[in-house]
């Protein structure tokens, strides 16, 4: 009886030892090797400078802390002109500190490339090569614009793009974030332009949009009803109807322009460990499900884990910008959109 109850209990012990070994190695395909996670443990903190808004990074990071509780995110957020401006600023001085730079601006990450090193995730091969511009940047978050609006001030609500042009809108009843404020702006008036027609910005300038600087406090303006329509980025407008704002949202018929960012570790990186395992798990299934489903976000992976709430791959098509485009046409387009809007830079 002794032995068998010995036999019994040295079995269990195998297949927990078993199991757990399992568990470590699949841990170590998904986020990393074993001794990557205990060098992330020792440094136990990583410094991320993001452009992206800072409620919806809050709660990754809280996600990535429940499974490695040992490493302290210190976030730094900024809109992309300032976070651009700050990292080229402290990267000149020799001062650069942060240990991720998150950028929605993949045409200015691209010129500071060689301030970052090679990196490159385990399941790097699962993900889409068009959404890169280089092989040290990584679309850890891809964004997608939307459309919203307050019921309780619109009684005849947009249905499309094409309906922000509409003059029963006009006296700043829409909200808009001007053109030049970053990549993610750039890319929706460069949708607006060659999706919608050449003449849609004179149309939809002509209603006299209120104009914001970012999402953030455009989203607010909504909520409290200083605006009543605006195009926003999903990610920050849905997170706040998750919790209970008066807002509707809706993906137009005509497309969802989306931008995947650039985000990579600086070669001065003082948290060099810690810094590939939150991009390790941010760009694992996890990482990315938990953004698509939670924030609202895309996905640059070839296959998605999930799709967002309010969003019908059968209906609405993802627009992605060709990015010799996005760069070459940049600067001339947005000087023609600022004086359409009548803006100021």
């Amino acid at each position: 009886m002794k032995n068998l109850l010995g036999r019994t209990v040295m079995a269990g012990a195998l297949v927990l030892g078993l199991a757990m070994s399992m568990a470590s190695l699949a841990t170590a395909q998904e986020f990393g090797p074993p001794e990557l996670i205990e060098a992330a443990k020792k440094e136990g903190r990583l410094v991320l400078y993001t452009a992206n808004f800072t409620e919806p990074e809050q709660e990754t990071i809280a996600a990535f802390n429940k499974r490695f509780p040992f490493i302290k995110v210190e976030m730094l957020r900024a809109p992309g002109g300032q976070l651009i401006t700050r990292v080229k600023t402290e990267a000149a001085a020799g001062k650069l500190n942060a240990d991720i730079v998150d950028h929605s601006d993949r045409g200015d990450m691209l010129a500071l490339k060689d301030l970052f090193q090679d990196y490159a995730p385990p399941n790097a091969s699962e993900y889409l090569q068009d959404a890169m511009v280089a092989p040290n940047l990584w679309p850890r978050v891809t964004l997608v614009w939307a459309i919203a609006y307050n019921p309780a001030l619109v009684k005849n609500p947009p249905k499309s793009w094409a309906d922000l042009t509409k003059p029963e809108y006009g006296n700043k009843q829409i909200g808009q974030v001007f053109a030049p404020a970053g990549g993610t702006t750039w890319t929706r008036a460069m949708f607006e332009r060659k999706v919608l027609g050449e003449d849609y910005w004179s149309k939809q300038a002509a209603t006299k949009p209120a104009l914001y600087p970012s999402g953030a406090p455009l989203s607010d303006a909504l909520v409290r009803g200083e605006v009543s329509i605006a195009p926003l980025l999903y990610n920050i407008v849905y997170t706040k109807q998750r919790d209970g704002a008066p807002i509707e949202i809706f993906f137009a018929p005509e497309g969802a322009p989306a931008i995947p960012y650039a985000t990579g570790i600086p070669k001065t990186a003082k948290n060099p460990n810690a810094a590939r395992l939150y991009m390790n798990w941010c760009l694992s299934k996890e990482g990315q499900s938990l953004m698509i489903s939670t924030q609202g976000n895309l996905t640059s992976l070839k296959t998605p884990p999930v799709y967002p709430k309010n969003y019908d791959p059968k209906v609405v098509k993802v627009w992605l910008p060709k990015f010799d485009e996005f760069e070459s046409l940049r600067k001339s387009w947005v000087e023609e959109w600022n004086k359409l809007y009548g803006h100021r830079q």
